[in-house]
């Protein structure tokens, strides 16, 4: 099937291939907010952020500058304390980020410096004399004010929600003995858990922090310098000029984008708000209805968090967890991702087929060869990055040398060269970014060590298997909906470390595969983004397309339809993660990808390249028809089913076989009909992409 022109009668608000569509030049760096801080704070947030970035550097290269050489514990502690500090002079007490700091904001401050000089002199003490369990009357006070700065912080940060699940969980030790099974453990004084947090290597210092003071704020760091100077535009205009012409090329467009740059910031909102400033308008311009180009534009900014070679911070937290080489994590999330945007993919093409749209016009468009003769330094760049982590397994010090890199290739680079207001600028935002990341992180911890102090972690695993006697499907169904509850209230990398100290020993202890546990509950804690009553990417887009929350929360839901089930695909067959041997993960990928297809095509109601799933009476039981037969298709092979890729594939094929056909007729008929026919019938869908010729 070919492209079809738009009708315009059918389609009001499309205009593709109108000269009148001028695409915006993007910048996608979120950085008005850094451009708000201005005189002493602005300075303040500029010298805290380099001198935290030179301790880093100094550390993971063991540079030795001025004779320093830190323990991990005192390395930290001043390293946490500089973004804790800056986080007063960043967040605001009442919400928001940027402005200037109120008199209260700058004592909080310096309380922060000044709790972590004490923990800095004494860390070899603490370390030596054990204070997370016997610390000295001063000790425990300080531990008492740095407790606080902690949830502060964390309040301003992430939010009420996060504050309010953090300060409970970090309270919990005092009432451990109180709470009925299987949630009740070993209690203390509130003067015996608050040191603990403060002191132990198992709560706010603990994992999520030693993953970043390792290897997160490389790529943090990378990532804020990659936006700012051209990387961002770059990497959109080449999508633009790959697939821009095509039909939902703007759609398309954004899916690339989103993900790309989703994949650096590990932020869903800020990467709805950034990219879906350009992607949003376009989309609706090319004929996509409102609520359609938002919920495109959350789903690929979902699905960016998830997506190699950076995702985020989680990636790395995960790496930490589970001791095992940063590598090994993306290389493991990349089938899965794989198959997120291609069910994403196939759903916006069938979705354009459906409604006859068209891509943008060549001349609205950038030109490749110009795009690439502009910006080929960027590709190098990533080269360099990947071939360190990859190659070198350098993923500590690898983003710092692809850093350098990128500020000398963007001094070559009129239109995007730094001046000194753009670097000034680049290293607030930075700073902003990594203070919000480490107060989160710390708050976070606060869970992490009351799951450690009350050895919750432990008895909580032995009670959900037992619930789930044995069965394993129970208990991935159990897993899903607490990490979906869970991930309603966090961040990304909070909802993570949470469910991996909570949930991943349980699946573990069901006999799964580590790797894919760690990654399925990573999933299903981004599945709140999408998903009504919170769905906060949806909601976020929809505002900024103008389009109804609810209906966006619900149309998001059946675009990433993908992400509620290739969990339990990848989590029951490891070759899905990329652990078998290579025929077998050629075959797993092969019979997914092709499941996937045919899933995202029952969603949308049009197999594409073939015709429409009918339009009467028969179109919900072909759909249903052609939904299972993905579903089969794609299943694994696992013993928990007792089925080879065979059978699931004979299954798949023999239930969508109707389907296929009833496609192909009706593609038939409409090829007949736009052969002998002027004009396609004025059936009017107010824009909302309705029912009617396909």
């Amino acid at each position: 099937m070919t492209d079809r022109p738009t009708d315009p009668a059918r389609h009001p608000d499309t205009a593709a291939g109108s000269p009148d569509i001028i695409l915006p030049k993007v910048e996608i760096d979120g950085g008005s907010p850094a451009e708000r801080i201005s005189g002493p704070a602005r300075y303040t947030v500029i010298l805290g952020t380099l001198a935290a970035i030179l301790l880093v550097v100094n550390q993971l290269f063991n540079l030795h500058l001025f004779g320093l050489t830190l323990i991990d514990g005192r390395y930290l502690y001043l390293l946490g304390g500089i973004f804790l500090a800056l986080s007063f002079i960043i967040f605001r007490a009442g919400g928001g980020k940027g402005a200037s700091p109120a008199w209260y904001d700058w004592i909080l401050a310096a309380l922060a410096l000044a709790a972590t000089a004490y923990l800095v002199a004494t860390a070899q003490q603490n370390l030596s004399q054990g204070w997370e369990y016997a610390a000295p009357e001063q000790a425990r006070w300080v531990a008492v004010v740095f407790f606080a700065l902690i949830l502060e912080a964390t309040r301003r940060a992430g939010g009420l929600v996060l504050f309010l699940i953090v300060t409970v969980f970090a309270f919990y030790p005092t009432f451990a003995g109180h709470v009925p099974d299987p949630f009740s453990g070993f209690q203390s004084t509130l003067m015996e858990a608050l040191p603990y947090h403060i002191y132990s290597s198992e709560s706010s210092f603990g994992i999520p922090m030693k993953a970043f003071g390792g290897v997160v704020i490389g790529f943090i760091l990378f990532g804020a310098v990659l936006q700012r100077t051209g990387g961002g535009q770059f990497f959109n205009d080449l999508a633009l000029a790959m697939v821009g012409r095509y039909r939902g090329g703007a759609a398309k467009v954004s899916i690339f984008a989103s993900g790309f740059m989703g994949s650096m910031s590990g932020s869903v909102i800020s990467n709805v708000l950034t990219t879906g400033a350009v992607s949003i308008p376009a989309m609706r311009k090319t004929g996509f209805s409102a609520r359609t180009a938002a919920a495109t534009e959350a789903c690929a900014s979902t699905g960016g968090v998830l997506m190699p070679p950076i995702m985020g911070a989680t990636a790395f937290v995960m790496a930490s967890f589970l001791s095992r080489p940063y590598v090994e994590i993306a290389l493991a999330a990349a089938i899965p991702s794989l198959l997120f945007y291609f069910g994403l993919f196939a759903q916006i093409d069938a979705y354009s087929a459906r409604r006859g749209l068209r891509g943008m016009a060549r001349a609205d468009l950038p030109m490749l060869r110009r795009t690439l003769a502009e910006g080929w330094l960027y590709i190098f760049v990533f080269a360099l990055l990947i071939f360190m982590m990859v190659g070198l397994r350098r993923e500590t010090s690898a983003p710092f040398y692809a850093t350098v890199l990128l500020l000398v290739v963007n001094q070559f680079l009129p239109s995007h060269r730094l001046n000194l207001r753009r670097l000034g600028d680049m290293i607030v935002g930075v700073g902003m970014g990594l203070a919000e990341l480490t107060a989160i992180l710390l708050g976070v911890g606060l869970i992490v060590g009351s799951f450690s102090a009350t050895g919750l972690a432990g008895t909580l695993v032995n009670e959900l298997v037992f619930l789930a006697g044995d069965n394993t499907f129970v208990l991935l169904l159990m897993g899903a909906v607490t990490a979906f509850i869970f991930g309603m209230g966090m961040t990304v990398t909070a909802c993570y470390i949470f469910l991996a100290v909570v949930l991943a020993p349980a699946l573990e202890a069901g006999g799964l595969n580590q790797l894919a546990v760690h990654l399925f509950i990573l999933y299903w804690g981004m599945v709140s983004y999408i998903t009504p009553p919170v769905a906060l990417g949806a909601f976020a887009a929809a505002t900024m397309a103008g389009a109804s929350a609810i209906s966006t929360g619900i149309e998001a839901m059946r675009l990433g339809g993908v992400i509620y089930i290739a969990p339990f695909f990848f989590v029951l067959n490891p070759a899905l993660v990329g652990d078998a041997p290579g025929w077998e993960i050629t075959v797993a990928l092969t019979s997914a990808l092709l499941g996937v297809a045919m899933i995202s095509m029952a969603l949308q109601g049009y197999v594409s390249l073939v015709g429409p799933l009918d339009r009467g009476a028969l179109a919900l039981p072909l759909r249903v028809l052609m939904f299972a037969g993905g579903f089969f298709m794609a299943l694994p092979s696992t013993e928990l089913i007792g089925l080879g890729y065979g059978e699931t594939a004979a299954i798949g094929l023999a239930l969508a076989a109707l389907p296929l056909m009833s496609a192909w007729r009706a593609g038939r008929a409409d090829d007949l009909l736009a052969a002998t026919t002027t004009a396609a019938p004025a059936t009017a869908t107010g824009g909302d992409g309705g029912s009617g010729r396909a």
